[in-house]
């Protein structure tokens, strides 16, 4: 493709990729033109250079600091754009990106007292952010809490190390891995407890949490139970969640134009039942934010995880985001 598509217009060199962990992989993007986008914020990716194929990734670049715009990308099992992006893209070649898109971001937000939460590949709008609050806001209070597995998914393991040591007075960074788990706060899964100990003004901060849904699930009622203001609280979702299907039990989908029924397991996501059965959408992100798959139910049960761009009106005709639509019961589409 020499020419962009609709949803994504700007052309970007890659100058050269860096492997972060095991899984993961930076790519680092010369824009010829000014790209305006804010800390936190992500970009679809054209995969394949197709205007039918998208994906979603965070900006791990901070606006006016970073030399490159730059995407970290996890490798997934069968993931279309990110094995293509981590294993067939070469430094030379070119991306078409969106414009930068997504409100997770610290930029509007007023004070400088910080509780950043990540989990896994969530860190990365996390040090955009905290790289981008260290060098505009002089009095900024951050602490960082970074959940993995073990050490060896440590991601931006020698720029967290380096903020810290330059900025002593500013940054409280704690990376606490699951395995190995010595018992004490800073090993082993998250939890209310922990978070008080180790933030113990934690009513007085502004909480951004980025990770799997159950992580910021958690962590946003540990943070409530701690005397955080739900306004306070900011949540963004990254990467896909696996799916609770019951393949022994069947629903109906109805679609009406045309008219057909398919029966699909409980538990699905729109989005899946209707790629399985050859029902057009076009799905981007597929994590709830583009908002690129959006579709009508009439009526049905289902339950939703995400109404990220839409109005208060769509959502009231019954539009949903079909990534982010679990069925539970018969439904009908219009």
């Amino acid at each position: 493709m020499t020419m962009p598509t609709a949803l994504c217009p700007n052309r970007m060199q890659v100058h050269s990729i860096h492997q972060e962990t095991p899984e993961v992989w930076t790519l680092n993007l010369i824009n010829h033109d000014f790209y305006r986008y804010k800390p936190g914020q992500f970009a679809l990716v054209s995969i394949n250079n197709s205007d039918e194929t998208m994906r979603a990734y965070t900006l791990s670049s901070s606006p006016g600091l970073s030399p490159f715009v730059s995407l970290t990308v996890r490798r997934i099992d069968n993931g279309v754009g990110s094995t293509w992006l981590t294993s067939q893209v070469k430094p030379g070649d070119y991306l078409w990106l969106s414009d930068a898109q997504g409100e997770f971001t610290c930029a509007d937000r007023e004070g400088t007292r910080y509780l950043m939460l990540a989990a896994g590949c969530g860190v990365t709008p996390i040090m955009s952010m905290t790289r981008w609050l260290l060098n505009n806001q002089p009095k900024a209070d951050i602490t960082v809490i970074f959940n993995i597995r073990e050490q060896s998914q440590f991601i931006f393991e020698k720029e967290w190390l380096e903020l810290a040591n330059a900025y002593p007075y500013n940054l409280n960074f704690i990376m606490m891995p699951k395995l190995p788990d010595d018992k004490g706060i800073f090993s082993g899964r998250i939890s209310q407890e922990k978070l008080a100990t180790l933030v113990p003004d934690i009513a007085s901060r502004t909480v951004m949490c980025c990770g799997p849904n159950s992580y910021m699930e958690d962590t946003a009622r540990f943070a409530k139970n701690l005397g955080v203001c739900a306004e306070n609280i900011f949540m963004e979702r990254f990467g896909d969640e696996p799916m609770c299907v019951d393949e022994a039990q069947q629903l109906t989908m109805t679609i009406r134009h045309p008219l057909k029924q398919i029966n699909v397991p409980v538990g699905m996501t729109l989005l899946t039942a209707m790629e399985e059965n050859s029902v057009p959408v076009l799905a981007a992100c597929r994590a709830g934010v583009c908002g690129s798959c959006k579709t009508r139910i009439v009526k049905g049960d289902y339950e939703v995880t995400s109404t990220s761009t839409l109005t208060a009106d769509e959502i009231a005709q019954g539009y949903v985001l079909a990534c982010s639509c679990r069925l539970t019961g018969d439904v009908e589409l219009a």
